[in-house]
């Protein structure tokens, strides 16, 4: 099947030639064909699948008949965070530069007199985060009442960050005939209720089982102590054949600490985290995109959205608190059918971690070789199980590991499980128990009143906006 065979228009399919793309995804092929259709959509993909596109290539074809009307955009798309709308604006400049359609951008960062300015000659498509969005609306600076289309993108991101409450609220200002599409990686029961509620004898579209990993991608275990850390990855990063990798970090101060490290080493390496400008994060992107370094440290600031293409690697350096920060660090790379390696180094204190995202993605991860046969790497615990006794550890034996060669394979049948009990956060160091700064510890999800902007959402957006982020009126 190719893009030619989903109904899209020549003008469409010529933007999406020059853009490099013949064959649509699995989620193109069952969800544009649909929306084309005008028919309301539940679709369930992981990260990487190419989602963006399967809803904005058929808004373009629908958008194209019609006209917009001051202060009332025909669309609305709902981003939870202005890195993720930027990327959602910056498809649909790629695939509507044939189109006469006006686009805006309502995020916060970005200053709103433009926004208003935009909003008052009328837009086809609005890109907003829901802050920014309910704080113009209480201001009566936009009306909903002409929007006949809208996406809810990342439902469960928006769920984790708080911001169902103004979904609904938001769903509630607009015509109640409506097409709506709801994307999601997993379908919480909160997540069902919203579908349930604002979405009409909705079409599902699954490509993916909820909560697994890609299966491209080949995952490995690495047990490993706090104090062979750095050691284990510049093993790794010398006998792996890294093109491109991204190495995940739960703290800031480690994300700065290894990135120097790295650079003393010789590698070509840079880190992005939530302390930096806006400015300063899309720099760095753009330094790992052109090839200027080819190892991104980050912090969880970057784990969701971003679609970097041809990573090879990623290294969780810490284990995610969270079991589903992992299935969205690991989806950077085996992107768009292509293959990846993730690694994630596990310390004895990271046994409840490990065991939850096991639950999750429904697989054992494969355990790793240490790098040398001396090594001691190999008998490091990592396994959820009551603390032995100090002469039952001394007798235990090392733990085989399989052979490197082998690939992980997820059953088609397996049954994931969300863990219910807390991920607990561990001192970085075990020798230490000073637990870890306030700021860098992960906030529970909470209420987002209409007034407040999304600027928790991605630690501030300060810098200057790159061209593509600009309103633009055709």
């Amino acid at each position: 099947m190719t893009f030619a065979d989903l109904g899209l228009s020549d003008e469409l399919l010529k933007a999406v030639g020059e853009s490099g793309y013949t064959d649509p995804t699995p989620i193109q092929a069952s969800a544009i064909p649909s929306v084309l259709m005008m028919k309301d959509i539940i679709g369930i993909a992981q990260t990487g699948t190419g989602k963006t596109a399967s809803f904005v290539l058929p808004m373009i074809d629908i958008l194209a008949h019609g006209r917009s009307r001051a202060r009332m955009p025909r669309s609305l798309i709902l981003e939870p965070t202005r890195e993720l709308a930027a990327q959602v604006a910056e498809n649909f400049e790629k695939y509507g530069k044939y189109h006469k359609l006006s686009m805006a951008l309502l995020i916060g960062g970005v200053s709103m007199g433009d926004q208003m300015a935009a909003l008052e000659k009328g837009v086809d498509v609005l890109i907003a985060t829901p802050g920014r969005l309910m704080d113009l609306f209480g201001r009566g600076k936009i009306m909903l009442n002409g929007c006949s289309l809208l996406v809810i993108d990342e439902a469960d991101r928006m769920l984790d960050m708080g911001f169902i409450p103004d979904i609904e609220e938001i769903c509630t200002k607009l015509p109640k005939q409506r097409q709506t599409l709801l994307f999601s990686a997993t379908m919480p029961p909160p997540i069902k209720k919203l579908a349930d509620k604002f979405l009409d004898n909705p079409k599902m579209i699954e490509v993916a089982r909820p909560a697994t990993a890609n299966v491209n991608i080949t995952q490995w275990l690495v047990p490993v102590s706090n104090a062979k850390k750095r050691d284990r990855l510049r093993d790794l990063l010398r006998g792996e054949e890294v093109r491109t990798a991204i190495i995940f970090c739960n703290r800031k101060t480690t994300v700065r600490d290894l990135n120097k490290a790295l650079q003393r080493d010789g590698y070509r390496s840079s880190e992005i985290h939530g302390d930096m400008e806006q400015s300063q994060r899309i720099a760095e992107l753009d330094r790992f995109k052109n090839g200027d370094v080819n190892i991104l440290v980050a912090s969880d600031v970057a784990a969701r959205g971003l679609d970097i293409k041809g990573v090879s690697h990623v290294f969780n350096y810490d284990a995610p608190w969270h079991p589903d920060d992992y299935v969205h660090r690991i989806g950077r790379t085996g992107r768009a059918g292509a293959s990846g390696v993730a690694y994630t180094f596990a310390t004895p204190d990271d046994a409840e971690n490990i065991t939850n995202i096991e639950k999750l993605t429904g697989l054992k991860i494969d355990r790793l070789a240490p790098a040398r046969p001396d090594s001691t790497e190999s008998s490091v615990a990592i396994e959820a199980e009551p603390p032995a006794a100090p002469a039952e550890r001394r007798g235990r034996g090392r733990r085989k590991a399989p052979d490197k060669a082998a690939p992980v394979a997820i059953a088609a049948d397996a049954t994931p499980e969300r863990a219910d009990a807390p991920v607990r956060e561990h001192a970085e160091r075990p020798a230490r128990a000073a637990k870890a700064p306030a700021r860098d510890r992960p906030e529970p999800p909470r209420r987002r009143t209409a007034q407040q902007d999304d600027d928790a959402a991605d630690d501030g957006w300060n810098g200057p906006m790159p061209a593509f982020l600009s309103a633009r009126i055709v």
